[in-house]
């Protein structure tokens, strides 16, 4: 398999660390060791502290799968595999149910290894978001690219870059389509849960649909991005059963300290998934204003849900020149749309993506201003 550089992460590789402002993150506000032991039993601390650091089962363990499926309402731990992180979970499912006389179809735009895992694989078609339709999918366009080996579709709600929910309607189309052709969905759910207060989100694939993939991870709505514990979870037990054994030629298994700081997690799910909306709320309202100030040089619409949003620039430059003089002038982040090109179809290339899900944004907000005026 040859897979093309990865020019979000190589971005990232560059800038993430050097940059004085990360106005692009796309996971929220991330918790200390402390902080998150805290929330712990007595009994959970205690066991932390003392754990044995040998190998841990291929699955996961098995009281972590179980807090899994407790976020779940039609699957038990039985029905969930872990993995080193989303990206782990992506490359096993892609592996498994595709093959070269396979036909996958991806929306676009999308996280890149959603788009050239399967690429590398077989044949695939890209379905693109609508940014005039507040970047939702157009179910017709999507039963138009079915072919008879379709084994594929994968979906991403709350959407990265676009931040965009399916309407429930159009997800319950979709999953209809996908029953009668027979067809997996992935859905990368990693953001489930996270967005503005009140936000409704949709119901997790694997708890509506048999051939379902609910692809997680602690990394975005949790903000622990540094435990590197994904999972996928499916009522479809054999193809799971198939990623399992391909894991043995991957991370063979996860960091038992990690999945002990994950069970705690998914336990106060609900508290720490309120803390970091609560930052949401308090950002969006400063993007707002700043694009009330900037109208002139943006076009500004709200998520519908997550972290990230997509505005549109309107300078002459072009996006990919005011992000690069931004970064390396005033220090401050941002991804232009370039970094989500497709070869499957055509996105759009003056955009950018930001990020609101993390505290300190004040700083980066002034930088942003001082280098536009």
């Amino acid at each position: 398999m040859h897979l093309p550089d990865f020019k979000l992460e190589t971005h990232f590789s560059t800038w993430e660390f050097k940059a004085e402002h990360h106005l692009t993150a796309s996971d929220a506000e991330a918790m200390s060791m402390s902080e998150l032991l805290a929330l712990g039993t007595d009994e959970q601390r205690a066991e932390f502290d003392n754990l044995w650091l040998g190998y841990t089962e291929t699955w996961g363990a098995p009281d972590l799968r179980e807090a899994i499926a407790a976020t779940h309402t039609a699957v038990d731990g039985s029905h969930v595999l872990g993995f080193a992180g989303a990206s782990e979970g992506i490359f096993a499912a892609n592996n498994v149910i595709l093959d070269s006389d396979s036909h996958a179809i991806v929306i676009t735009p999308n996280y890149q290894s959603h788009e050239t895992l399967p690429v590398a694989i077989c044949e695939a078609t890209g379905v693109p978001l609508d940014p005039n339709d507040g970047w939702s999918l157009d179910i017709d366009r999507v039963a138009d690219a079915v072919r008879g080996n379709t084994r594929l579709l994968t979906i991403n709600f709350p959407h990265n870059p676009t931040g965009a929910i399916l309407p429930h309607d159009r997800y319950d189309a979709l999953i209809h389509l996908c029953r009668h052709h027979g067809i997996y969905i992935l859905h990368d759910e990693i953001f489930n849960g996270l967005g503005p207060t009140g936000t409704e989100h949709l119901p997790f694939i694997a708890d509506v649909y048999e051939r379902g993939l609910s692809l997680n991870v602690t990394s975005k709505a949790y903000g622990l991005p540094g435990l590197r514990v994904g999972w996928i979870a499916s009522q479809d037990r054999a193809v799971l059963e198939r990623m399992e054994r391909l894991k043995h030629y991957l991370s063979i298994c996860s960091s038992a300290p990690s999945e002990r700081l994950a069970i705690i997690a998914l336990e106060n799910r609900q508290q720490i998934i309120a803390r970091n909306c609560a930052i949401v709320d308090e950002n969006l309202p400063k993007w707002d204003a700043f694009f009330a100030r900037f109208d002139d040089r943006f076009e500004w619409t709200r998520p519908d849900g997550s972290c990230m949003g997509f505005p549109r620039y309107l300078g002459s430059e072009g996006v990919e020149e005011f992000c690069r003089s931004l970064v390396e002038d005033s220090g401050v982040l941002l991804l232009p749309s370039t970094i989500y090109r497709s070869e499957v179809g055509p996105t759009v290339r003056d955009r950018f993506r930001l990020g609101f899900g993390r505290r300190g944004l004040d700083a980066g907000l002034d930088a942003m201003a001082a280098h536009l005026t």
